[in-house]
């Protein structure tokens, strides 16, 4: 009996009771994560436009990723965005060439 417990746990990684304090943790370090972030995303506003354009982003991006809620990080919805937009740039480029 102690055998088949031993596997079940060994099986999924974690036991039950110990399933919720790492989710709660999770979370925890989740926010906090998203918080530092929005603290350096602030950082970003006193950047000159020109600056922006350097790494992708506009001063309209900034106004809508301030809206997003306090929980969600601002910098990985604005790296999304310099991202698709690099990738974008790329395509028209490789169309004229």
């Amino acid at each position: 009996m102690a055998t088949m417990v031993h596997a079940r746990e060994t099986m999924h990684g974690t036991r039950p009771a110990v399933a919720p304090v790492v989710r709660i943790a999770n979370a925890v370090s989740n926010f906090l994560r998203a918080w530092k972030n929005r603290r350096e995303f602030y950082r970003l506003g006193e950047m000159s436009d020109t600056e922006l354009a350097d790494i992708g982003l506009t001063r309209t991006d900034l106004s809508v990723a301030i809206d997003l809620p306090f929980g969600r990080d601002p910098t990985a919805h604005l790296g999304a965005l310099a991202e698709t937009r690099q990738r974008e740039i790329e395509a028209m480029a490789r169309q004229v060439s």
